[in-house]
């Protein structure tokens, strides 16, 4: 089970929410120092992050965006607020799209 789960229905379509997920990724690396791999595919795209102490993976669809997270102690201690932040910054790229 992860120690992170954000779910989000949205109706952009595969193309714009492949853009809001690449925009993620992106901050994820500048902000957080998070390694993200991005892969296309037909039905969904999947990004895989880690760094130490997290790992875990985006994975969004024509109509849906869900983020899975495993924590390190160290941040685990911060799920809160890891959770309320990441929270935030999807919400503002959806909004925003």
């Amino acid at each position: 089970m992860a120690d992170l789960e954000i779910y989000r229905r949205h109706t952009f379509g595969l193309v714009a929410i492949r853009a809001i997920a690449f925009a993620w990724a992106e901050h994820a690396e500048d902000a957080y120092g998070m390694t993200c791999t991005y892969e296309e595919g037909e039905l969904e795209d999947e990004v895989c992050f880690t760094r130490s102490g997290v790992q875990g993976r985006l994975v969004v669809t024509h109509n849906s965006l869900k983020m899975n997270a495993r924590l390190g102690l160290m941040f685990y201690v911060l799920r809160d607020s890891i959770e309320s932040e990441i929270i935030k910054k999807l919400d503002d790229l959806l909004e925003n799209a």
